[in-house]
């Protein structure tokens, strides 16, 4: 890499917030990706039931439907403090199935229970991340920035997949919640390090308001989310992907290595870990390069992924599969990201908490996609339903790229300015 390379992927790091705000999301997303795959792992073994598996994943999503409402709260008293709190109750909830583990007690019921309350807040802490990353960032800095933010997610899946699995397989769940206990309070230990970002102009008229306001300015940020086209047309294609392309990376992952690829919890720990190379390579690959036509992108990466899903779905052998799994995630990153930075180039400072809120609402795609798919195996089977989601899902993304064309292909569109 050249050292303007080098100083080009690095340059948000000048910022002091992003200092701290980075490694808080990374050891975050390292304990959201050690859960997953450990309380996959565990209800499956303890139930054999595929369709509670999807259960599960889908609970961890309950709380999208509420994502706006904790966005237009962001935006109100800060998304730095929203952040620490949320942090912090991940940290209470850790605790409880670490010491409900450790003592015996723990049952695949109480998992469910506290998954689900986890599942209430954890939705919105990927796009209060994004809107705080808009806060802090110069402009100029934001791709960048969001990539370098993605890193987080991705190198976490890597870890998580990796050591989550070993570390189960070894000392049990209960001591892994330990581990996973202790990264949520230094998250929000590092959060609580950032300064608060100096608010605009718009964000003082918007604490102007009374309290009677905060109904119509929930009502506003949905509103204003959906007048752009192109910002409809990301969160179109964001819905689209939990709906039918998750579905097969995420909560499916445990069923397809035991009952497909026929292998234990380390096997399901490099298929998931393939993904997240993917994702990372992704990242770090938009990091690097500027000037990019991001809504081209976004139609591109989106129609390659659903291709190597039709593909993946059809494999039967573990080395080719996760070769697979690294290029779908390469073109996962690259789709996610050119959404995300559409949403924040395109919204107003004050209402970029509940923008991020919507787009942490059309996650409910992924629990309707898991929920469908688990029940659609027992019916089809699995290789039928995967092709099912793929195909359906390049299908729709063609229709999208169709309806907003104007807006999302011609060079001079605002969706592509570099």
């Amino acid at each position: 890499m050249s050292a303007a390379a080098r100083r080009s992927a690095l340059a948000p790091f000048r910022i002091r917030n992003y200092r701290f705000q980075w490694p808080s999301d990374l050891l975050t997303s390292w304990a959201f990706e050690i859960e997953t795959l450990v309380l996959g792992w565990y209800i499956l073994v303890e139930t054999g039931s595929v369709l509670l598996l999807t259960v599960l994943a889908s609970l961890q999503y309950v709380g999208t439907l509420i994502a706006p409402v904790l966005g237009m709260v962001g935006d109100r008293i800060g998304h730095r403090d929203l952040l620490v709190v949320l942090r912090l109750t991940y940290t209470v909830l850790a605790s409880t199935i670490m010491a409900l583990a450790l003592t015996g007690h723990l049952a695949p019921l109480k998992v469910m229970i506290i998954v689900t309350i986890m599942g209430l807040i954890r939705s919105s802490d990927l796009g209060l991340r994004s809107a705080l990353l808009a806060d802090i960032m110069p402009s100029e800095l934001l791709v960048g920035a969001i990539s370098l933010s993605r890193t987080t997610q991705d190198s976490a899946r890597i870890a998580g997949a990796l050591t989550g699995a070993g570390l189960f397989a070894t000392f049990g769940i209960g001591k892994v919640y330990v581990v996973i206990a202790c990264l949520y309070v230094v998250a929000a230990g590092l959060m609580f390090c950032l300064s608060r970002p100096a608010k605009s102009a718009e964000h003082r008229l918007v604490e102007s308001h009374s309290g009677s306001r905060l109904l119509r300015d929930l009502r506003e940020g949905i509103v204003y989310s959906w007048n752009g086209p192109a910002m409809l047309a990301a969160l179109c294609v964001a819905f689209l992907a939990n709906l039918t392309a998750f579905p097969l990376t995420n909560g499916l992952l445990p069923y397809i290595a035991r009952d497909i690829f026929h292998t234990d919890q380390t096997g399901l720990g490099y298929l998931s870990a393939s993904f997240a190379l993917g994702s990372l390579i992704g990242s770090v690959t938009l990091s690097l390069v500027s000037g990019l036509r991001i809504a081209r992108l976004l139609i591109g990466a989106t129609l390659a992924w659903y291709t190597l899903l039709l593909v993946f779905v059809e494999i039967r052998t573990i080395p080719v599969a996760m070769a697979c799994l690294v290029l779908a995630g390469i073109a996962q990153s690259m789709s996610m990201i050119s959404a995300a930075v559409i949403l924040m180039r395109t919204a107003s400072a004050h209402l970029r908490g509940r923008v991020m809120g919507v787009r942490m609402m059309v996650i409910y795609g992924l629990p309707i996609g898991l929920l469908a798919a688990g029940s659609l195996i027992d019916i089809i089977g699995y290789s039928a339903t995967g092709s099912l989601y793929a195909a359906a899902g390049f299908i729709a993304m063609l229709a999208i790229a169709i309806r907003w064309r104007a807006d999302l292909w011609p060079v001079h569109a605002p969706a592509n300015a570099r």
